[in-house]
């Protein structure tokens, strides 16, 4: 299919590049990771063209400003971030899109880069990746804290979508993990991560004060569709410290949206669209630590869905939910 719009799509600045040698593990790749990051120009631009991938929101990628502990620093490798995805934007305008990074380290910065990025560079949304560590390594911040309200205020009042991404749980307050420490990443524990972050901001109330803000999780929902019937089943018996207004599963289905990112599986993308529905699902790819081929080629051919929804998912979503200027 050609015309596909991609969302989960990361590049680096000097300061972040670093952080995908986690990813590359023993596979060899960390030089081809460096090179993809980096790049917005011929390598990924011709994946694209191969791929029938029109338009790709660029990111950056994990644990990026997450991973910053000091907050001064956070906010100017934000800006330096941002600031490059822009100008990816104005070389290729017909090609890119972008989504702010957000220095969460402190909540009124980010509102403000969030702001700076949607009225001043014409960013479409933001992604954020994951907790926050801030003056201490083994610190974790997580978004539904009171802290955080006036920066969902922003995100409301802009009415932008936010993309909660994974990334890794820190080695101190991931005891499960010992001995087995390619559970942390990719394998399981980003999705635990992140499906516990999501989890969270149900839980807290964030909805009911802003009830239109909308929240992105990529590959296939992060494991939570798969389990949601069961999460609201034992609600009704374990709401200690539930904040929300209404069952859990009401809000996850109201407010998160779902790309396939990482995720090319048929009975498990069956299984999400019958759960949050066609309207709500996206295609992404992943890049570069999902090859745009595997993502492609996967979506293109899948049997699970319609030729009228494989537009849909694949473009007519995501040009309503960013609000692009595209037919």
């Amino acid at each position: 299919m050609k015309g596909k719009i991609a969302f989960e799509e990361h590049i680096a600045v000097e300061e972040t590049v670093g952080h995908a040698k986690a990813f590359a593990g023993e596979s060899g790749r960390w030089d081809e990771f460096t090179l993809e990051l980096l790049d917005v120009e011929e390598k990924r631009l011709a994946a694209m063209d191969k791929t029938g991938i029109e338009l790709a929101l660029l990111s950056l990628n994990a644990p990026g400003l997450q991973a910053v502990l000091n907050t001064e620093e956070a906010v100017e490798v934000a800006r330096k971030a941002n600031n490059k995805i822009a100008r990816a934007v104005t070389q290729y305008p017909d090609r890119y899109a972008g989504l702010a990074a957000l220095p969460m380290q402190d909540p009124n910065a980010a509102s403000a880069e969030l702001e700076r990025c949607i009225n001043e560079l014409g960013f479409k949304g933001a992604l954020v990746n994951g907790f926050t560590q801030k003056d201490e390594p083994d610190s974790a911040v997580y978004y539904d804290i009171q802290e955080y309200r006036d920066f969902w205020a922003t995100v409301s009042d802009l009415d932008v979508p936010f993309y909660l991404h994974p990334r890794m749980q820190i080695p101190a307050q991931a005891r499960n993990y010992e001995g087995h420490p390619w559970l942390m990443s990719a394998p399981w524990g980003f999705a635990v991560e992140t499906s516990i972050h999501a989890l969270r901001l149900c839980g807290s109330g964030v909805f009911d004060d802003f009830p239109n803000l909308r929240i992105i999780l990529g590959h296939l929902g992060e494991n939570i569709p798969f389990a949601l019937w069961r999460i609201d089943a034992r609600m009704r018996f374990s709401p200690r410290g539930y904040r929300g207004k209404r069952p859990l599963g009401e809000y996850f289905l109201e407010h998160f949206h779902i790309t396939t990112s990482g995720n090319f599986n048929d009975p498990a993308f069956r299984c999400t669209l019958d759960v949050v529905g066609k309207d709500r699902v996206y295609f992404s790819a992943d890049y570069p630590f999902e090859r745009m081929e595997d993502a492609a080629d996967w979506y293109d051919a899948t049997s699970v869905i319609t030729e009228e929804e494989r537009l849909q998912i694949g473009r007519s979503n995501a040009i309503e939910l960013f609000k692009l200027d595209l037919d």
